[in-house]
């Protein structure tokens, strides 16, 4: 069973965010069926990267040139004639060198947001200032217009989330939201598995942070078990 004692000694900073919601917490893991160690732990530790140890229920954009070269290569970073990046070393690690734009538009991060969420994940062009909208929120990060639709269909009955995102960075609503998300993406599946890469696949669409989740869930899961 999730306790207060397992929550801070996994994320020593989440004390203000447990001592209010960790009724809330366990209800939605309950709901969920994220009801073995396994899918508690995997769970715990992908909300807890995603939401900064549980203090970030909104997207950070604020992006350097740097930033925006490694997280968005195939977008910011510069390439040679046969399109492999331009790399050079720094404190001893090969960095991307970030192109053109990427300098333009670097520490903006709502212009940021409807650059590279445009046309993606039901949203319309950088004009419509979906990307900024329907930028990540909730433990979980839900980003994008369709998801929003389908979080808001299942919580609420209705659509209200395309007409008030903000609600997702409510306690609350980050908590259920991030369930909805774990069942909708069946993910307790993958968590019963041998491979957890293939959780953070399903959460963060690629392995960016990978290690430190899978840390977490290791810890995580000698505490539950």
């Amino acid at each position: 069973m999730l306790t207060r004692e397992i929550m801070l000694l996994l994320f020593p900073d989440s004390a203000a965010f447990t001592d209010v919601h960790l009724d809330s917490l366990q209800s939605v893991a309950a709901r969920r069926q994220i009801n073995t160690p396994r899918r508690l732990a995997a769970f715990l530790s992908q909300v807890g990267h995603e939401s900064a140890g549980f203090s970030l229920m909104l997207e950070n954009l604020n992006y350097s040139a740097q930033g925006l070269a490694a997280t968005w290569g195939n977008r910011f970073a510069q390439t040679d004639a046969a399109g492999n990046y331009v790399q050079v070393m720094e404190d001893g690690r090969l960095r991307r060198v970030p192109n053109a734009e990427a300098e333009k538009i670097q520490r903006k991060p709502q212009v940021i947001a409807n650059r590279v969420y445009s046309e993606r994940l039901g949203n319309g062009d950088a004009s419509t200032g979906d990307g900024w909208r329907y930028r990540g929120r909730g433990l979980i990060q839900i980003t994008g217009k369709t998801n929003y639709r389908h979080c808001s269909l299942d919580l609420f009955g209705d659509e209200r989330l395309l007409a008030t995102p903000q609600l997702l960075e409510e306690g609350r609503w980050a908590i259920e939201s991030a369930g909805w998300y774990w069942h909708w993406r069946q993910v307790n599946a993958l968590a019963e598995g041998d491979d957890f890469s293939r959780v953070t696949q399903a959460i963060n669409g690629g392995l960016n942070g990978h290690a430190q989740r899978a840390d977490v869930f290791q810890k995580a899961l000698r505490l539950l078990d």
